[in-house]
């Protein structure tokens, strides 16, 4: 499978099933267009046929092009399907046959620290902190059983993770405070070693807390959603405030502190700011060098959701991003930006590409008093209970069902040219607009392409200054 586009000047050829990426001049890049259709995918190196080769001099004749640079094209193109570059076959979908039937390993918890906030924000799929069900705060001893039964249900995998989700949970810190402590007493007679992450609204964040962070917390998510009118809009607190004005000066300082620890100012982009480049540049002009901003997900009838009219401007948004973001990087005040990143050399295993996330099965979220759900998102999701921290998982068939969403049980991921990066999306977002696991939510679909072609084109902008 090929898929071709031109973006901020490239020709860029992604051959799907190799990984290769070819940035191309244009006689390269019409050749292998006019060549796909008839050579299509195959199973080994082969010399181009001479029905092929006719079929592409043709078609580049008609163009316009030179004899002379058609026959050199030629020999790139049959150097490059030599080299297993182009039109290469499909060999993946093997690797998933035995998913259902391996041992399952847990490996990362998302604790539901909190089930309250303090900010009363517009877009919460968790209904401020409540996730369709009522406000707790986790114990100690529920989150100690939860970190005994990652430990317990981890095989040999030695390196564990464990995010601190809300609600907020900085409102009930004392208790992130003992599980950390508790976490690290079980690293070495157990052969483990835990990685925490926190993810905050910034509002109770002090001195304090940034220095435990700066010592315990692998990566710290902080949620902010742009520019001020922007975030007060969407994240006011109980009370109806803003909460810019409190939590920028608190995140600067947390940024600034953080040293060479990751850390990500994270916001949400809705409808009322579909010019979303605008506040990721404000995030880079405040000083974060590491920013996310994510496409909010909402049902069609709320008034933030994004539409499939709005889709056009998005995409148009992360193109005028991108040009920025390699303007930026080659003038020496670049900075990171989460959806932009992509591994063409040394990504995640092909495993792990057709899986995803492993929610459900190695990723497994709990709530305050126990419960065990696929994630975070599904949390309140009755239908989804697997158990709880006492018990282990229970429900085995609902495990197992998640076992084998993988990129080849969704019909509209098996002929996507994204798959292998996207991982076939969000198990959740599917669930919420379809009824099921094994559909994609269209538009996020859509747009995680458009953030794939920008940040392969901005690794071959990046190569053309090297």
């Amino acid at each position: 499978m090929i898929h071709q586009y031109i973006n901020n000047g490239y020709h860029i050829i992604l051959d799907v099933n190799s990984g290769s990426v070819h940035v191309a001049d244009p006689i390269l890049y019409d050749a292998v267009a006019i060549a796909e259709p008839v050579i299509g995918e195959m199973e080994k190196p082969e010399k181009m046929s001479k029905e092929a080769v006719a079929t592409i001099c043709k078609e580049l004749t008609k163009k316009g092009y030179p004899q002379k640079e058609i026959e050199e094209t030629l020999l790139d193109m049959q150097e490059l399907i030599d080299a297993e570059e182009l039109f290469t076959q499909d060999t993946y979908e093997s690797y998933v046959r035995d998913f259902k039937a391996r041992k399952t390993v847990v490996k990362a918890l998302c604790l539901h620290i909190a089930h309250d906030c303090n900010l009363a924000c517009k877009y919460c799929f968790a209904e401020e902190g409540e996730y369709h069900g009522r406000r707790a705060l986790m114990s100690f001893e529920v989150g100690k059983k939860a970190l005994d039964f990652l430990v317990a249900n981890s095989g040999n995998r030695r390196n564990l993770e464990v995010d601190f989700f809300g609600g907020e949970p900085l409102m009930n810190w004392s208790v992130v405070k003992q599980l950390v402590e508790y976490g690290r007493s079980l690293e070495e007679a157990n052969n483990k070693k835990f990685r925490f992450t926190l993810t905050t609204n910034g509002m109770l964040l002090n001195d304090e807390v940034i220095e435990f962070c700066n010592r315990e917390m692998a990566n710290v998510v902080l949620s902010l959603d742009g520019r001020k009118e922007i975030n007060d809009m969407m994240r006011p607190t109980r009370g109806g405030k803003g909460s810019y004005d409190v939590i920028v000066p608190k995140f600067q300082k947390f940024a600034k502190s953080r040293g060479t620890k990751d850390y990500y100012i994270r916001g949400t982009f809705t409808k009322n700011n579909l010019e979303f480049s605008k506040d990721v540049l404000h995030f880079a002009d405040l000083g974060f060098k590491q920013t996310s901003m994510e496409p909010v997900v909402g049902a069609e009838d709320e008034p933030y959701a994004i539409q499939w009219e709005d889709v056009p401007k998005i995409k148009e948004e992360y193109d005028k991003l991108a040009v920025e973001y390699v303007k930026r990087k080659k003038e020496g005040r670049g900075f990171n930006f989460f959806h932009f990143n992509i591994d063409l050399t040394q990504g995640p295993c092909v495993a792990k590409r057709l899986s995803g996330c492993g929610s459900g099965t190695e990723y497994l979220a709990v709530t305050p008093w126990g419960d065990l759900y696929p994630c975070h998102q599904f949390v309140g999701h009755e239908e989804f209970l697997l158990g709880n921290v006492d018990t282990g998982v229970v429900k085995t068939e609902i495990r197992d069902e998640f076992k084998l969403c993988n990129v080849y049980a969704k019909p509209k991921c098996k002929d996507c040219y994204a798959r292998f990066y996207c991982s076939g999306g969000c198990a959740a977002n599917s669930n919420n607009f379809h009824g099921n696991i094994t559909d994609v939510y269209d538009i996020g679909c859509e747009l995680q392409k458009k953030r794939i072609e920008c940040a392969i084109m901005i690794k071959a902008a990046m190569a053309d200054e090297a």
